[in-house]
């Protein structure tokens, strides 16, 4: 916001607008009038008794005389105008009760206006330290300002070339617009997928713990399978041992019993042959 200092010439006739009035300033790249006072009243039952609302120009703007009227303009300009403000609308605002409009600017523009242009968007660009690459909303906000000067200036020299221009903004700010779209629905859609990737990696790794927990469990139990064939390996070797040492003596026991037999009856047999 900036103060404008008003020296009023005529203190009867101004008595009633405020020494000072502040106006928003004009951050815009876009050329606008001198902001218009729409209605001074402040009390709402008196603007509901009030069939127009009173225009006047602002306190300290040239030609602020009461009773004065504006100058003639011909069909063709009151038709630039008129698409002017339905390309760039009026700014409106309030301020200490009072209802300020500013309309763009419908003066033809000169060369040295978009040398003017030109520097001021350098500078605002540096100013508001833009990005000179990827996706930077401050440099995007500048460049539409720009563009919108430039159909202003168009406008007015050409209102059919401006209106194409306005058709072509509006492509420009459609496409945009899908894109923003498309990358805020890409965004979601990533960060649903990262969340099901991030739920999937908990249950998976639930479950890999599980697994690893029956991993051992087998493990254990084949360890045990493992100890209790070991020792059965063991005893079986062992009782076969013994069982061959056991049937070893007992062929030993039956050969010596056999050539006993043997014997004792060679010596009965001998004697009767005699």
């Amino acid at each position: 916001i900036r103060f404008v200092f008003v020296k009023l010439s005529n203190y009867n006739e101004y008595k009633s607008y405020l020494s000072i009035v502040m106006i928003p300033l004009n951050t815009s790249l876009v050329k606008y009038d001198n902001p218009v006072l729409v209605s001074r009243t402040t009390d709402k039952k008196a603007q509901r008794k009030t069939k127009s609302p009173q225009q006047s120009p602002a306190p300290g703007v040239p030609g602020s005389t009461k009773g004065s009227k504006l100058p003639p303009v011909d069909g063709k300009s009151q038709q630039t105008e008129e698409i002017l403000n339905s390309i760039l609308p009026p700014r409106e605002w309030t301020e200490g009760g009072h209802l300020w409009v500013q309309q763009v600017s419908s003066t033809p523009a000169t060369r040295l206006d978009v040398i003017n242009l030109q520097e001021q968007l350098d500078m605002r660009l540096q100013q508001r330290q833009a990005r000179e690459t990827g996706i930077c909303p401050v440099r995007r906000e500048l460049y539409s300002q720009c563009f919108d000067e430039l159909i202003r200036q168009v406008t007015i020299n050409c209102a059919e070339r401006g209106l194409l221009l306005l058709r072509v903004r509006d492509e420009i700010r459609m496409t945009i617009a899908a894109y923003q779209t498309l990358y805020e629905s890409s965004v979601a859609f990533g960060m649903r997928k990262a969340l099901q990737a991030e739920q999937g990696k908990t249950d998976m790794q639930k479950k890999i713990e599980q697994l690893e927990e029956d991993k051992n469990d087998l493990e254990r139990q084949v360890n045990e399978l493992k100890a209790k064939c070991d020792a059965i390996e063991k005893r079986e070797a062992e009782r076969r041992v013994i069982e061959e040492k056991k049937h070893a003596e007992e062929i030993q026991f039956l050969k010596r019993t056999n050539q006993q037999l043997k014997t004792q009856l060679e010596g009965i047999i001998a004697p009767s042959k005699k």
